[in-house]
């Protein structure tokens, strides 16, 4: 049952109407979508720093903001993927939110302007991510203290890009304490239950989501590749312990259930957490949703759990 704080802002949404997927153009998508979150994001956590960053991967420059809170602990880097179906999202577009992660958890917090489709399609997202991950193991101390673990965030697409990037790496010993997957977009078939009751009308339209794939994928047709579909991998073992963030009116819902259960299935330790009520992308929504916030608190605790359990 969709919660009654979220109630005002689907139907909001509505009745403004949304731009036709069919017709807009990608800077119309672009805009729109940093305009949605822009408006949502309130007020936003003083940081003791932020800085803009670049770091060279393999000959190519890319963006990073690294957010060190007033409280820093020194005990994990937090490597962070933006959402936006592949083809939208920034730096900016996020802000708010890893400033509130961060603040909570009390960890830095590394954003990532990994390159979107469709000027740079599949797989080069994935290929930024699994190089960040190496750069980053390298090159810690640049980042945080020396002996602080890596802990790989993502939302929505950045999820999808997050969790394949560690199943990637899994057996380099990168120093990944864990994986924190956010409401996320296993693939570009969607034939769940979920997907039927709540691909319409509740923040994220499947529709528009189908047409982000086609920008994504390109010319490339093999969906059964598990660095599209990750509820096709084969082998998961050894990828790093993980939470798994659903929510319950999400379309994308039971793909998170079903992939928490996969990494279970090889032995990968995972934490299945479902917000109640809530809607996709509904960590950007605590300036007028407030329970959002209680969630946000309540995956930092876990988060810090992972942390300890891989230092001990």
């Amino acid at each position: 049952m969709l919660h009654p704080a979220i109630e005002p802002l689907v139907r909001a949404a509505s009745e403004r109407g949304r731009i036709v997927p069919s017709t807009a153009s990608l800077e119309d998508r672009r805009r729109a979508y940093r305009e949605q979150l822009v408006a949502l994001r309130g007020e936003v956590e003083p940081m003791a720093s932020v800085s803009e960053l670049l770091i060279n991967l393999n000959g190519r420059d890319l963006g990073v903001r690294l957010y060190v809170p007033l409280h820093a602990e020194g005990k994990a880097l937090v490597v962070f993927f933006h959402g936006g179906g592949f083809v939208a999202g920034d730096l900016e577009t996020h802000d708010a939110l890893c400033r509130r992660l961060a603040a909570d958890t009390r960890m830095r917090f590394l954003a990532v302007d990994y390159r979107l489709a469709p000027e740079f399609p599949f797989p080069a997202g994935i290929e930024d991510a699994v190089d960040v991950l190496r750069y980053v193991s390298g090159h810690l101390d640049e980042f945080d203290d020396r002996g602080s673990r890596i802990i790989v965030m993502g939302e929505s697409a950045g999820a999808t890009i997050a969790t394949v990037a560690c199943s990637i790496t899994r057996g380099e010993d990168l120093g990944v304490a864990g994986q924190v997957i956010i409401y996320p977009t296993l693939g570009p078939e969607m034939l769940t239950d979920s997907a039927h009751n709540y691909g319409e009308g509740f923040m994220l339209d499947l529709e528009r989501l189908r047409l982000d794939y086609g920008d994504y994928l390109g010319e490339w047709t093999d969906h059964t590749d598990e660095r599209i579909s990750p509820l096709m991998s084969g082998d998961l073992r050894g990828a790093p312990s993980a939470i798994v963030l659903v929510a319950e009116c999400d379309p994308m819902r039971d793909e998170g259930i079903a992939y928490a259960g996969l990494l279970e299935h090889f032995g990968v330790k995972v934490e299945l957490l479902e917000a109640k009520g809530m809607v996709h992308g509904f960590l950007r929504l605590g300036s007028v949703v407030p329970e959002a916030l209680e969630i946000v608190d309540d995956l930092a605790v876990h988060m810090h759990r992972y942390v300890e359990d891989a230092a001990s």
